[in-house]
């Protein structure tokens, strides 16, 4: 495993982290206690210290397996992740600008973005609980919110640094303007933001925008929630409420299929997932700090891991992405 200094902060973070979004279970069909604790603790048996949640995955439940999976090792080792500001109950309910309806156990969920100064802080504690620890390493709000100034929720994240709740802040989803503000107010680690092979868009203003003010970014979907595997392909039925039988549909399949059947024999030459070649490739893109990858067992998880040990060649590289640029 390779590991990277996030930003202008003393984290080092594992460069593939454990993406915990589909173990919470809302939005990805359910998944299986044992099996996500199990690749939880797989991840870091190979090399993962990194472990990357959110109170919304599973409204609770995935910063609570989370915390439960770490039990028995050295919390000094690891670096937990985790997001604010998504809120759908108690004194918050109905505050805020809301996001979308979540269905959960055949129930509609209103949630809301809001990230006010006393919203925040109680969210830490609530996820400190959650998690089972006493502090966080990076804490990130998980989408913009347009009802708060960004000014107030900086000044929550700057009081809970102070307060040794936190070891860095972080913002995720944020526009290049949005990141400037929010560094008028506190310098900020980093940018959580989704990046893939199929959805490149950053590399033209935010990638150039945190190279030159030393701040990181952390990817999720890399693999598109699933597409680029290549699973999708040979078994294409997924559970009725699987969110990703809609969201597959942006993008065109056809070409798609082609492209991973055009880089399949590079995976075969280096003994090789589909999955390890795009976390690697990934990984290895200008700017890029670390790579989020979602495992729902210990052996998806350990396969995750195994991605760093892939070495690409800079003509394989440029293969990849001319092939890329026919999609």
């Amino acid at each position: 495993m390779e590991y990277r200094k996030l930003g202008n902060t003393d984290l080092e973070l594992s460069a593939i982290t454990y993406g915990a979004f589909a173990i919470g279970g809302n939005m990805w069909g359910g998944n299986e206690k044992k099996d996500s604790i199990a690749s939880v603790r797989a991840s870091i048996d190979n090399g993962v210290t990194t472990l990357d949640t959110a109170p919304f995955y599973g409204f609770g439940l995935s910063e609570e397996m989370i915390g439960e999976a770490i039990k028995g090792y050295d919390r000094s080792k690891i670096q937990l992740l985790t997001k604010f500001g998504l809120v759908w109950d108690g004194s918050n309910q109905g505050k805020g600008e809301f996001f979308f309806d979540a269905e959960e156990a055949g129930k509609t969920i209103p949630v809301y973005k809001y990230a006010s100064k006393a919203s925040v802080i109680k969210e830490v504690e609530d996820s400190l609980k959650r998690l089972q620890t006493d502090y966080i390493d990076l804490l990130q709000i998980h989408w913009p919110d347009a009802t708060t100034p960004i000014s107030e929720t900086m000044e929550a994240l700057e009081i809970l640094l102070q307060q040794g709740k936190i070891r860095a802040a972080g913002v995720s989803n944020y526009s290049v303007e949005q990141v400037a503000e929010a560094r008028k107010s506190l310098n900020i680690a980093s940018n959580q933001i989704g990046y893939s092979m199929l959805n490149r868009g950053v590399e033209n203003d935010l990638v150039p925008y945190t190279l030159e003010n030393d701040l990181g970014i952390i990817v999720y979907s890399p693999m598109e929630r699933g597409l680029l595997t290549g699973k999708y392909f040979k078994d294409g039925k997924l559970k009725d409420n699987d969110h990703r039988n809609g969201y597959f549909q942006q993008f065109d399949l056809e070409k798609v299929k082609t492209f991973l059947e055009t880089i399949t024999p590079i995976a075969e030459d280096k003994n090789a997932t589909l999955s390890q070649l795009v976390l690697r490739w990934t990984s290895l893109q200008p700017a890029i700090t670390v790579v989020l990858a979602g495992a729902r067992n210990a052996e998806q998880a350990a396969a995750n891991a195994k991605a760093m040990d892939i070495n690409l060649t800079a003509e394989e590289l440029a293969f990849i992405n001319t092939e890329l640029s026919k999609i």
